[in-house]
């Protein structure tokens, strides 16, 4: 996963797009780590990409991370996303799609991945409807050399199909959640983050 922070709106409104997708996609893949918590503590709190709507959930995601120690932030993950069994907060597609794991809207993704070229790790044990999964090929359809397929058509197809049908139920559920404290704070700023982009593939119709 790419760890890199997004720190500054003056970077190219790409990068940081780009950036903020892999940072999201670490995060809600597994506990941060202590490094990337100490960097999340130093970071500055204007808007990591272009657009003042997202400064202010981001400067909350900073402050919880500077409130919190490492180990109650991986406390909390584990509290939210882990666990044997059903977790308390679902981070898969399918089970908001469909109510079920591994149901016909995973199918879908795995054709459209193949037609991109781009096929699951062996290595990882999550299914490609897993949100860091989807920010990770959000990242590399933005930052990709490949320009047939990192591309805006492609990011807005991937977008609108696989991501944005969910992804605010998901927020929800973390923001509603007794135990979110940190990841309520992540959650804000990923709602804040999906809406503009949503609003930035709107006006390419």
């Amino acid at each position: 996963m790419n760890n890199a922070i997004p720190v500054s709106s003056a970077l190219d409104e790409e990068t940081a797009r780009a950036e903020v997708y892999g940072l999201l996609a670490a995060l809600y893949y597994a506990p941060p780590s202590p490094d990337l918590m100490a960097q999340l503590r130093v970071a500055v709190t204007e808007a990591p990409a272009a657009g003042g709507f997202l400064e202010e959930p981001w400067r909350e995601v900073v402050a919880a991370a500077r409130e919190l120690s490492d180990d109650e932030v991986a406390t909390e993950y584990d509290a939210l996303f882990g666990g044997v069994g059903k977790p308390e907060v679902y981070v898969f597609g399918s089970h908001y799609l469909s109510g079920f794991l591994n149901e016909k809207p995973l199918a879908a993704l795995r054709n459209d991945l193949a037609e991109l070229g781009l096929a699951r790790d062996e290595a990882m044990p999550e299914t490609e409807d897993h949100v860091a999964y989807l920010c990770e090929v959000m990242r590399y359809l933005i930052a990709g050399d490949d320009v047939a397929v990192a591309n805006l058509t492609q990011q807005q197809k991937f977008f609108t199909t696989h991501l944005q049908p969910w992804v605010l139920q998901m927020c929800d559920a973390i923001a509603a959640h007794h135990r979110a404290r940190f990841y309520a704070a992540l959650a804000g700023f990923t709602r804040a983050f999906v809406n503009v982009e949503a609003q930035g593939f709107d006006m390419l119709v």
